[in-house]
């Protein structure tokens, strides 16, 4: 299970890094808001710019996917439904749902994807379901819960057109659908630029944790503890119920789509919750908290399905 240990032992030195960082106060008071507003209003669009522009667009047609969309739905929806009965709120509501059901396929899905399934392109499709579809969809709720819902309908519905994470994964996939090659000098800048997503967030990440409590404790215990335990357990098991006994995979898909959702909350979720100002200590204990779970929980499912 080495690409399961390589993958969490990155994420945590970066986050070790984050939270010394915080410790020392280098940044300032301001360190992990302008960290945070470095990773949504540029680095992230870039980076999904650049990695679904050179993707290829047909991974997304399979019953795989199809596997993770329910079971990503299954989860959420779980979540909405008992945010809805006990009143959370819409803000929180939809952060919770996230954590509940948005797996971490960038910088750890990848590794794993290498090392634990042997190709790094079986985590693909999850990555564009998830910025295609999933992240729109929410930061557009996100957006009308915060007061964007007001103005004129056509305002309204382009409001996915206003959030930078949103027009980078949609140019992404319009570059890629086109066939357009883009010229390495406009695109290596791009890269690089992309290439300081993933750090900011993880460091942002880190600093956070400074002065914390305990996660899941306060306020935010029971959505946190409900959105764990879907995310840890309740997704991976829909994704093995549907991918073996709808859709009949066996072998390696099947190791395939329950390891995918057995990842743990992404960090970008963080991001959101922290650039709309809702549910900022539910994303950050949900996803500490899934992420440490995670590890024995893939560890398992490698070992019973591989």
């Amino acid at each position: 299970m080495q690409g399961v240990l390589t993958g969490f032992a990155v994420i945590a030195v970066v986050i070790g890094v984050g939270y010394a960082i915080g410790r020392r106060g280098y940044l300032g008071d301001q360190g992990r808001e302008v960290l945070t507003k470095l990773a949504f209003h540029v680095a992230s669009p870039a980076l999904l710019f650049t990695t679904l522009a050179q993707t290829d667009l047909s991974v997304i047609f399979s019953s795989r996917l199809l596997v993770t969309a329910l079971s990503t739905a299954a989860a959420a929806g779980v979540f909405v439904a008992v945010g809805v009965v006990r009143r959370w709120g819409v803000g929180r509501t939809t952060i919770g749902a996230l954590c509940s059901s948005y797996v971490n396929s960038g910088n750890l899905g990848i590794p794993i994807a290498v090392y634990v399934l042997g190709d790094a392109s079986l985590v693909a499709p999850v990555l564009l379901f998830q910025l295609v579809g999933v992240t729109p969809i929410a930061l557009t709720i996100l957006d009308l819960s915060g007061g964007g819902g007001k103005g004129p309908l056509w305002r309204r519905l382009l409001t996915p057109l206003r959030n930078p994470i949103a027009v980078g994964s949609l140019a992404g996939v319009a570059v890629s659908a086109t066939g357009l090659r883009i010229p390495a000098p406009v695109l290596d800048p791009l890269t690089l630029i992309g290439g300081m997503s993933v750090p900011a967030v993880l460091l942002a990440f880190g600093i956070s944790l400074c002065g914390s409590t305990m996660p899941g404790r306060g306020p935010d215990r029971h959505p946190v503890l409900l959105s764990v335990a879907l995310k840890s357990l309740g997704q991976p098991a829909a994704a093995w119920a549907l991918a073996a006994g709808v859709f009949g995979l066996r072998g390696a898909p099947l190791l395939d789509v329950v390891v995918t959702s057995a990842l743990p909350a992404a960090q970008n979720l963080y991001t959101y919750a922290s650039s709309y100002g809702v549910g900022e200590r539910l994303a950050r204990d949900s996803i500490l908290l899934s992420t440490v779970i995670s590890v024995p929980v893939l560890v398992v499912v490698a070992a019973l399905l591989g």
